[in-house]
């Protein structure tokens, strides 16, 4: 007799309401993301998450295995919007320069957005990589790198063989990006924006590190 997914437990808030077959595992996941988002990842716990869906304790368990299962497919969540939002913002501007200017204010967008879900992307010991929807979205945001920086260059850079300098290109990139929304997230460029001409800001502060020559101070 094959095990059924645990029932909703009823507490009498409006999360309880009954789910459809196969919904549950999504609905946990929605879970999982707003005790992340309120509490951390120290507070994302199997039984915290089950406790914030009002089903059993045993649910999570029944469809991610254990605690990595769930923060690995919670981290394919965040790399597949990620990506998306990005995607979306190059999207809507015309040029090499300024596409890459918006995909990067995306990517700052987004983990301000979703800050704990964003750390979580990154944290890779916490995460089991082989997971196939995880491997899949995060392989997908790095080829989405390489070819931004390539659009950029003006030139194809294959994933699996490139140049030293084309490599050295694409980590600068993600360096200068994912290095400033860190310490934009963690406060530690507060000394440096309340210094900021009136009416700049932390988008002004990203599109001047942008724009600027690579080794070349400003004009």
């Amino acid at each position: 007799m094959s095990r059924q997914p645990a029932a909703p437990r009823s507490n009498g808030s409006s999360r309880d309401a009954p789910y459809h077959h196969g919904s549950l595992r999504d609905a946990l996941l929605e879970a999982a993301e707003r005790v992340l988002e309120r509490e951390g990842l120290s507070g994302l716990t199997l039984r915290a998450v089950a406790r914030e869906a009002g089903v059993s304790h045993a649910a999570p368990t029944h469809h991610f295995g254990d605690l990595a299962g769930l923060l690995s497919e919670l981290a394919a969540i965040g790399f597949r919007q990620f990506n998306a939002a990005m995607a979306k913002a190059g999207a809507a501007v015309d040029g090499s320069p300024e596409t890459s200017l918006a995909r990067a204010k995306a990517y700052v967008g987004y983990a301000q957005a979703h800050p704990g879900l964003y750390g979580l992307m990154f944290r890779t010991e916490r995460l089991d990589m082989k997971r196939p929807a995880l491997d899949q979205a995060a392989s997908a945001s790095f080829r989405e790198l390489v070819g931004a920086v390539g659009a950029s260059r003006h030139e194809p850079i294959s994933e699996q063989a490139m140049s030293l300098d084309q490599a050295a290109a694409i980590a600068r990139a993600w360096c200068l990006v994912h290095g400033f929304t860190m310490l934009l997230l963690d406060g530690r460029l507060y000394n440096i924006l309340k210094r900021l001409p009136q009416g700049a800001d932390a988008e002004t502060l990203l599109d001047a590190m942008l724009r600027a020559p690579v080794g070349r101070p400003g004009g």
